[in-house]
């Protein structure tokens, strides 16, 4: 599987940005899909995680309520909707696929493939 990101630019704060996620191969559909991030000097963290399905989602506490998660199976792609922006929400996101398809994986172990990421910049 390879996985493309793309829609990461710069935005003012408390503005928008969708980012995608396009996945090659058929088994898309079975895998959980998550986004993570990285800024400057930190580790990689999860931002938020959909299932196969898109029956379950999580979100971690810095974006809840202004993110969310999604996916569309019959195009390969998942999606992060960003809004409200901050500053602090500044890094480089990855999204990354874990062929165990089950429940929500939450560790970046637990995720098999990646994409090469896209920046996200957020200017006060």
């Amino acid at each position: 599987v390879q996985l493309q990101a793309s829609g990461g630019g710069l935005v003012q704060a408390g503005g928008s940005l969708r980012l995608s996620c396009a996945a090659s191969g058929r088994t898309f559909s079975s895998y959980a899909m998550g986004w993570f991030r990285q800024a400057p000097g930190k580790e990689r963290e999860l931002v938020a995680a959909i299932s196969w399905n898109s029956g379950s989602t999580y979100y971690a506490d810095f974006v809840e309520g202004r993110f969310t998660i999604s996916r569309d199976n019959a195009k390969n792609t998942v999606y992060l909707q960003m809004n409200s922006l901050k500053p602090e929400d500044t890094a480089v996101y990855y999204c990354a696929a874990d062929s165990y398809g089950v429940g929500i994986p939450y560790t970046v172990n637990e995720y098999d493939y990646w994409g090469q990421g896209t920046l996200v910049t957020v200017s006060s």
